[in-house]
């Protein structure tokens, strides 16, 4: 049975959005948020039976808003936006991306601001807990005015239209629907607009691209300290002082788990007096500092992804009146998706660094005359080739994230007739992580084979324990190289391993990230 959680309007935590994000749940709102939506649409409904023309409720959209809808064609006007908005394009979001926008949208809702009946949001609630995933195609969106194109897909579902994964399979929406005794809904005024305008497709995006992030760096701070001893690396650069008299938070903290990781270890006993390095390459020395850097920028993306998972971020706004006063409608911007461009294209930054440092410890390790192991990690180099093309993918794959960690969010093509003139391409911004993530996967993972062969070499020496335990758990699955053999299925396995977090070892000082 699925677990439930009960969404606080506006009060996620991180924690239960990765939960989200993870598994499939059952999800609640409390009694006060259904209040606050029925308090925001009748606001609504006083304005038009008012006359009143507001944008989005009985108006036309972007360029066409200053022309009047009569109030008999308003339940037209919000299917024809969702019909007409619904243009996306490319492969369908994953499950869990799909999930998140959902919840993302129904906390937004709820919060009481965007004029939506309580029986709408309740009909997406009803629908996620059933199961039924709408397809969302990933490609259409500019992150400005909010994730039109993705969010009129989701919002198809929600009227018995378009597709839906439901039991196994794409189905006809409508059918999903009826199989799960899920009520298609009839849209109101401005009811559409509040779905489809927001950044929550952005948002999950970036929010998946963070997760993936978070895997990669504790797994990838693992196999950096394996490959210290594995090039019997020294541990002097990891001493507090060094760290301590610069002052950066991450990096204190990086340098004091890799301290921790190789606490104890008879390799690095072995050559700590008469050892003829004078120093390590960066690559080793400087994880620290590199890491640390990483994790601060991960820090604050995880303060902005936050703020804007409890975001209300469609327009116009609706707002109770004060003091005896009428509500009003205010058209604003919320749904301009920068802060989440910005993010994403930190998150890539992130990302790309994990990957390029992992590649620079994979071509060391290689490397006789640095790593003092074998060449190519392997016995009988010559007739075997060992890691050599292996780390040739690491290099492709690192220059590869290359280019894509180049910053969507400077740019902008104007839309809509230049009414929506400068966008935030945030959709992009946060898609591109994801193959950034499976790209510094495999880069990580050759760099666990790499390390872990080093180690073997090393025998009858041992690592520390902390990182015997990882060793074990790469050997568990990949034996050693002895000689050459088919590497691509261990290579996929590892990354597999890296981001499904299952080599992350039990270790107290890893929970800091």
């Amino acid at each position: 049975m699925a677990s439930t959680l009960m969404i606080e309007p506006g009060a996620m935590t991180l924690a239960q959005i990765r939960q989200i994000w993870r598994e499939p749940l059952i999800l609640t709102l409390p009694e006060q948020a259904h209040a606050a939506m029925g308090a925001s649409a009748a606001i609504v409904k006083a304005i038009i039976d008012k006359g009143a023309p507001a944008y989005g409720i009985n108006t036309g959209f972007g360029k066409l808003a200053q022309t009047r809808i009569p109030d008999e064609d308003l339940e037209q006007l919000q299917e024809n936006l969702i019909l007409s908005h619904s243009v996306g394009v490319g492969e369908p979001l994953s499950a869990p991306i799909a999930r998140l926008v959902m919840a993302l949208k129904i906390n937004s809702l709820a919060r009481g601001y965007s004029g939506i009946r309580p029986s709408v949001v309740q009909t997406l609630l009803n629908i996620y807990n059933a199961g039924i995933i709408p397809h969302i195609p990933a490609k259409g969106s500019v992150g400005a005015s909010g994730d039109l194109a993705p969010l009129a897909h989701m919002t198809l579902t929600l009227i018995g239209q378009g597709q839906a994964w439901f039991n196994g399979a794409w189905i006809k929406a409508d059918e999903a629907l009826r199989q799960a005794d899920v009520a298609p809904i009839r849209l109101a005024a401005k009811e559409g607009l509040a779905l489809i305008n927001g950044t929550q497709v952005s948002t999950a995006l970036a929010l998946n691209g963070l997760f993936q992030a978070e895997a990669l760096f504790k797994t990838a701070i693992l196999a950096g300290a394996l490959s210290v001893d594995a090039a019997k690396g020294s541990d002097a650069p990891f001493d507090p002082r060094v760290h301590e008299i610069r002052g950066q938070a991450g990096q204190i903290l990086a340098a004091h788990v890799y301290r921790a990781l190789l606490k104890g270890s008879a390799i690095r006993q072995s050559h700590r007096l008469h050892d003829n390095k004078v120093q390590d390459p960066y690559s080793l020395r400087c994880q620290p500092q590199v890491m640390g850097a990483i994790l601060d920028l991960m820090n604050q993306a995880r303060r902005t992804l936050l703020t804007e998972s409890n975001a209300v971020t469609d327009n116009p706004l609706v707002f109770p009146g004060l003091d005896g006063q009428a509500g009003q409608v205010i058209s604003g911007g919320n749904f301009h998706a920068e802060p989440i461009a910005f993010t994403s294209d930190i998150l890539a930054l992130a990302i790309a660094e994990i990957g390029a440092l992992a590649e620079r410890r994979v071509a060391l390790l290689i490397d006789a005359s640095i790593s003092g192991l074998p060449p190519f990690l392997v016995p009988a180099p010559g007739l075997n080739s060992g890691f050599m093309i292996a780390h040739v993918t690491a290099a492709a794959l690192a220059s590869e994230n290359k280019s894509l960690a180049h910053p969507a969010s400077v740019d902008s093509l104007p839309t809509s007739a230049n009414q929506e003139d400068h966008v935030s391409m945030a959709t992009f911004a946060a898609r591109r992580l994801i193959d950034m993530a499976q790209n510094t996967a495999t880069i990580v993972g050759i760099e666990l084979l790499c390390a872990a062969q080093g180690i073997d070499f090393h025998a009858p020496l041992k690592t520390s324990q902390a990182l015997q335990t990882l060793h074990a758990r790469i050997r568990s699955e990949v034996p050693f190289y002895d000689k050459d053999r088919l590497l691509a299925p261990d290579i996929s396995l590892m990354a597999e391993r890296v981001l499904d977090g299952a080599l992350t070892i039990n270790q107290p000082e890893l929970d800091a990230f």
